[in-house]
């Protein structure tokens, strides 16, 4: 690889990224523009696929919302994500969770075989 190259990919790539998988409910805090203000826009659902790698990485978060299937794809390294949080943690039997897009209801929530809730998510969900 060029050297150049290399090292401005080094300084793009970002360090403080939670160890996220596939199954994992994840909660997306991204940067939205609107005319002259910034504000968060956090969009939650399941982790359905991880591409690529380095600085070209990205990843798609699914959540059904008013009964309609949406999915997102992140870059992983995009200066617009904020910040990524960690719900829920599972292991899923695949590396592409595609199957979920034709099931809803907790069908599409219950995606592994062991499913268990991070330790900061889990006092925010028992409060609401």
């Amino acid at each position: 690889m060029n050297p150049i190259i290399k090292e401005i990919t080094d300084t793009q790539v970002k360090k403080d990224i939670p160890p996220f998988k596939v199954g994992d409910g994840v909660r997306v805090h991204t940067k939205v523009r609107e005319g002259d203000k910034e504000r968060i826009q956090v969009f939650s659902g399941i982790v359905i696929a991880r591409k690529a790698a380095g600085i070209h990485e990205t990843f798609t978060v699914r959540r059904i919302s008013y009964g309609e299937g949406v999915e997102r794809v992140f870059p992983v390294n995009s200066p617009n994500i904020e910040k990524i949080e960690i719900e829920l943690e599972s292991k899923p039997m695949k590396a592409r969770l595609y199957y979920l897009r034709n099931r809803t209801g907790k069908a599409a929530v219950a995606v592994s075989v062991k499913t268990r809730r991070t330790e900061e998510a889990a006092p925010a969900a028992s409060a609401s």
